[in-house]
């Protein structure tokens, strides 16, 4: 198609690209791309762009923490406990009220147990579904390549933190929200973000719960597998991802 040519990577420099500053048009290249180079080229581009994204909000946040600052020491220090109070929720740092090695003195260390069973399952995948299981792991290695600290190798502990669930969502929706900002410390908001996101805009079933992902060591493969196909399944009838028939 002409279109392709004229706006293809191809035509464009790594300075030129480095300009665009939209991830769904750069996503949208990406899906379009298929030399090896343009891929290259246009990964580089959407990581570049993921971290002066996510430079700028840390700029911004060290700037408000300035502020509030220079605004104590203007009152007098009596509103010194409350600077300390922003710069805590600030660095986004996991609560330290809880003792080393243990779970908040909540019902989720002893729902533990039945974490498992709690978390609905579908039963096993067919004998067949082997390369079916590889393809699409091999599908969310691929859409999630440009996003740090995103590294699938399964579908169990490569998605505890519910990053992994996040960056392959805002794949697809990334005026959804801003991937810059997320906690790996914080899997219950990561998970919940994702799932509801998916639910809104590509209309996947929930079929995960994010408290009982939370209380799990690992997430159960045949869950994760599950949702994933789901996730996948949605996004084809919405006409955001083309199968190809194969011979």
């Amino acid at each position: 198609m002409e279109s392709k040519s004229d706006s293809g990577p191809a035509s464009l420099t790594s300075e030129e690209l480095a300009a665009i500053e939209d991830e769904g048009v750069l996503n949208k290249m990406l899906d379009n791309a298929t030399d090896f180079e343009e891929r290259r080229m246009l990964r580089a581009a959407l990581r570049d762009l993921l971290k002066k994204k996510r430079d700028k909000r840390e700029q911004e946040r060290g700037s408000r923490q300035q502020d509030l600052k220079q605004q104590g020491l203007s009152k007098g220090g009596t509103t010194g406990g409350a600077v300390s109070i922003g710069r805590a929720s600030m660095n986004q740092q996991p609560p330290t009220n809880k003792p080393p090695g243990k779970s908040s003195p909540s019902a989720g260390s002893q729902a533990s147990p039945t974490a498992a069973s709690a978390l609905k399952c579908p039963p096993a995948a067919a004998p067949n579904a082997k390369n079916v299981k590889q393809m699409l792991l091999d599908w969310c290695r691929a859409k999630t390549e440009p996003y740090e600290g995103v590294n699938i190798q399964n579908f169990s502990s490569s998605w505890k933190d519910g990053i992994a669930f996040c960056a392959l969502v805002h794949r697809f929706f990334p005026d959804a929200f801003e991937y810059s900002i997320l906690n790996p410390n914080k899997p219950r908001e990561n998970f919940q973000l994702a799932f509801s996101t998916a639910e809104r805009l590509a209309g996947c079933p929930p079929l995960l719960d994010a408290d009982d992902l939370v209380r799990m060591k690992e997430p159960d493969w045949k869950c994760v597998y599950t949702y994933i196909q789901e996730f996948y399944r949605s996004l084809v009838e919405k006409g955001l991802v083309k199968t190809k028939k194969r011979t």
